[in-house]
């Protein structure tokens, strides 16, 4: 058996080389015509072109995991056969002899690789020509026993070999670069094969998804599904994407939120509900927004927005250990710490806490020239028609939001801004609301909620009166909504989690966009 060493660097540059030295068009062509052999000969009868009859036995990690410490006289005293199959993403040809290393769907010190080595004594003259004209990026089936070359590589000595699919398009050598980043985006799948750690990224979120409901369920929560396409936007201050219903002829709008739809089942007799789900706001794309994206909300009756407080906590730190384990987690390089108790202010206390405004705080001769200097304008934000509480809020989001990096619940948003919370009883013009800031980000939104049918309606005509007045994101007015309260909702606290924010800080991820496989891009042209 030849000791060749396989992955040299010299062998990789040489496999990485021969794609500058053609155009991508011209190596498309070529692969094709590789593709019009397979067809001419499967109608010879020699062969499929696409085979679907494999069925791999193994995993890279798996054989990793129970053959990666053997050494290479235990695996030639107890030989060991492995059947795998994966996508071919290097290849070293040598004469009499080949390496190939294919890649899974597995996770492992091997990233999901395996290397296989065929000569001609294994799968004979011709079928190694036959490979040598394979593809990096073919997916490829192989069958051998186990055995490690000179260098301590765990490997295939493969006594079969299949092209189980022809790849047409060459492999990108690397990503890098502002263009490159968007062919992440566009083309998920290329990225998800050429980047460990782009998989990665969507198995934790995977497994952070699965954390969560876990842990709803197991709190006495009841997972239900509400509908996406809604006769009446509601649940959240948003403009909504619109659609046309055919057979109902009808105007209809995506979801923006599925709040009013959950507090309907409350109403209905279920205390506990949570629905994962998607949302869709026609709005700007940032690297905290995309159009489409996921949010847990969740409803409890006879809980109350402290208690929503101290379940959020629960929740975050349980998800946070399921991922990490006890590996401190770290955002851009720099620590956040979700198992200390999450400092709680309200608006005002964190406005005094965080800026030099002092007494300014209570002053809306101060707040308003303030947030003049801030670039707020009168027409665009009619800043001397709000309330002091109104006033706070946008002195808030521009001075304070940034500054909270460690879990932060803030507390006590107007009830002008908060149409579906319920009022302090001492303090009529907030609400018992909050909002969770982790890394300078909100994460989620919560209230006890307002269960009295007439406050609802005027406050649902105060939103009407908004939207007339220019408001796009303001609510409607939802008839039927008010009708299930009137039937009589018990008291309850409700929460919305933005579950692709929770996913950036999980895997360290500066942008919405790199924790949802498929994000909202320009068409191409």
């Amino acid at each position: 058996m030849s000791q060749a060493t396989p992955n040299s660097p010299a062998a990789d540059t040489a496999v990485s080389g021969a794609h500058h030295a053609f155009d991508d068009n011209q190596l498309i062509v070529e692969r094709r015509e590789k593709l019009k052999a397979l067809r001419d000969a499967q109608q010879q009868g020699k062969g499929v072109a696409f085979p679907n009859d494999f069925k791999p036995s193994d995993k890279a990690a798996g054989l990793f995991v129970l053959h990666g410490d053997a050494t290479k006289e235990e695996l030639e005293a107890n030989p060991s056969r492995a059947r795998v199959a994966g996508r071919m993403m290097l290849k070293r040809v040598m004469g009499k002899a080949s390496f190939a290393t294919l890649q899974d769907a597995s996770f492992g010190p091997s990233g999901g690789r395996i290397q296989i080595y065929l000569n001609t004594d294994s799968v004979g003259t011709e079928m190694l020509e036959t490979f040598k004209h394979w593809d990096l990026g073919d997916i490829v089936a192989a069958e051998g026993v186990l055995f490690k070359t000179r260098t301590g590589e765990l490997t295939i000595h493969a006594d079969s070999i299949r092209l189980i699919t022809k790849s047409l398009r060459p492999l990108p050598d690397k990503f890098h670069g502002i263009h490159d980043q968007e062919i992440k985006y566009r083309q998920r799948y290329v990225d998800l094969m050429t980047d460990e750690t782009a998989r990665k990224r969507f198995v934790t979120r995977s497994q952070a998804l699965s954390s969560i409901r876990e842990y709803m369920v197991s709190h006495g929560f009841l997972e239900v599904e509400t509908p996406m396409l809604h006769p009446i936007p509601g649940g959240a201050n948003a403009k909504p994407f619109k659609t046309h219903h055919n057979a109902l002829d009808q105007e209809m709008f995506l979801r923006i939120a599925p709040e009013l739809y959950l507090k309907r089942l409350l109403v209905g007799g279920f205390d506990r509900v949570f629905e994962i789900n998607r949302n869709f706001r026609n709005e700007g794309i940032s690297v905290r927004h995309n159009p489409e994206f996921t949010m847990m909300e969740f409803y409890a009756a006879y809980w109350n927005y402290h208690d929503l407080m101290d379940f959020n906590e629960q929740l975050i730190r349980h998800v946070v250990r399921q991922v990490h384990g006890d590996t401190p987690l770290t955002y851009n390089g720099k620590p956040v710490d979700v198992y200390s108790p999450f400092e709680r202010l309200t608006i005002r206390e964190a406005i005094l806490k965080y800026t030099e405004a002092g007494e300014g705080v209570d002053s809306a001769e101060w707040l308003i020239p303030a947030l003049r200097k801030l670039g707020m304008s009168e027409a665009k934000h009619q800043l001397s028609t709000r309330s002091l509480a109104s006033l706070q809020v946008l002195y808030f989001e521009e001075t304070v939001e940034e500054k909270l990096w460690n879990p932060t619940i803030i507390m006590e948003h107007p009830t002008e801004i908060s149409p579906l919370a319920r009022a302090n009883d001492d303090r009529p013009e907030v609400t018992e609301r909050f909002e969770l800031y982790i890394t300078g980000r909100e994460f989620g939104n919560a209230f006890s909620e307002l269960n009295d049918a007439e406050d609802q309606a005027a406050r649902f005509h105060a939103q009407v009166s908004a939207k007339d007045g220019g408001d796009e994101e303001a609510m409607y007015y939802d008839a039927d909504f008010i009708r299930a309260l009137e039937y009589g909702m018990p008291p309850a606290g409700g929460c919305g989690i933005g579950i692709d924010r929770l996913m950036m800080l999980l895997t360290d991820s500066s942008s919405i966009r790199d924790v949802i496989l498929f994000p909202a891009l320009r068409r191409e042209v």
